[in-house]
């Protein structure tokens, strides 16, 4: 018999003042194109719109 195994997902989510939101733990990040990441560790995503490497921070807020 096979379990029913439920995904939790668990995260921290810290504004940075003047940048990124820095998403640390274990969650799903689904993008416009629907495409899914599952994810354990850290991401930075960006909240100005000057990336170029959305959603993803590159530091561009800070030029």
């Amino acid at each position: 018999m096979e379990e029913n195994k439920e995904h939790k997902s668990q995260a921290i989510i810290e504004v940075i003042d003047f940048g990124p939101l820095k998403i640390m733990g274990n969650f799903i990040l689904k993008d416009l194109k629907r495409d899914t990441k599952d994810s354990q560790g850290e991401v930075w995503l960006c909240r100005c719109g000057k990336s170029g490497n959305k959603p993803y921070c590159d530091g561009s807020h800070k030029r």
